[in-house]
């Protein structure tokens, strides 16, 4: 009997671990490989530290990979407690409980950890500084991961869409009710799908290069071209107009341009992620 690899996963209703949890059904069908323990808040509340422990030397996991976290960047901003209590104290519970059993901790982070100041794609050796609540709450939850357990793999991304709430799915909607978009156009960075994400973490998770990683797809846009490259390719005919970030008046401070150059997977040999071009492309033709 070929031993399954025993996963368990956080987040499971969210958009990236929805696709962890299809890839692994799909994976499983052509040769089980995996076996999954798929966890969300109504299961395994990931703040509350006893429970976390007993769920996890329950189950004896032999990779946990935490997709869960608090996403509104401007709530968290007046939210800060809910922000690090699942950003930050969340991951350091995951981690400490599989460090307990000896198993593998991936930590799914973001690019909202540098300020981007910089206008060079960014690799995981560059300091971060982050700008918002988010941002510190995320930087601080890597910390804590890679101090309390050395078998940790940290994945940053950013942009991600996939099967729920996205950027992708909010612009085809205004489309259908609005005559023309106003989409902020000062901000760099590389849509991701959430696809080319988990295909990259499910490989990583059967090695031991332990540490510090990039996962976005290539090439780079702003929110603007991203919004007329998704209405061009659903052929959908409305006005796009560029604007500022300053002129949304949001709460949290937005990186200017934060692109991560995925150097150390492709050190490794598992950079797979396609063009952010050609991923957005797939995911239009099935949604």
């Amino acid at each position: 009997m070929v031993k399954k690899l025993k996963v368990l996963i956080t987040g499971c209703q969210g958009q990236l671990g929805k696709e962890l949890c299809r890839q692994i059904d799909e994976l499983n069908q052509v040769r089980p490989q995996f076996q999954v323990v798929a966890t969300d808040l109504d299961s395994m509340d990931i703040t509350d530290t006893h429970q976390v422990q007993k769920i996890v030397s329950f189950e004896k996991p032999e990779v946990i990979i935490n997709t869960a976290a608090y996403t509104k960047v401007d709530a968290c901003e007046t939210d800060e407690q809910t922000a690090f209590r699942v950003n930050a104290l969340g991951a350091r519970n995951l981690a400490v409980a599989a460090y307990n059993i000896g198993a593998k901790i991936l930590q799914v982070s973001t690019d909202y950890v540098f300020d981007g100041t910089g206008r060079t794609p960014l690799r995981e050796y560059d300091p971060v500084n982050p700008l918002s609540v988010y941002g510190k709450s995320k930087a601080l939850g890597e910390q804590l991961v890679m101090t309390t357990n050395p078998r940790y793999f940290i994945v940053r991304t950013a942009w991600l869409y996939g099967d729920g709430h996205n950027f992708v799915r909010t612009i085809l909607k205004l489309a259908a009710e609005q005559d023309e978009l106003k989409v902020v156009n000062d901000q760099v960075g590389t849509p991701t799908s959430t696809v080319d994400l988990a295909r990259c973490i499910l490989d990583l998770i059967q090695t031991e290069h332990y540490g510090v990683y990039h996962g976005t797809c290539e090439g780079e846009c702003t929110w603007y071209e991203f919004a007329r490259r998704i209405l061009a390719l659903k052929g959908i005919n409305k006005r796009v107009i560029p604007i500022s970030t300053t002129e949304l008046r949001l709460p949290a401070k937005r990186p200017a341009y934060s692109v991560l150059e995925n150097f150390m997977l492709s050190m490794v040999g598992l950079d797979n992620f396609r063009k952010w071009e050609e991923a957005l492309e797939e995911y239009l033709n099935k949604n």
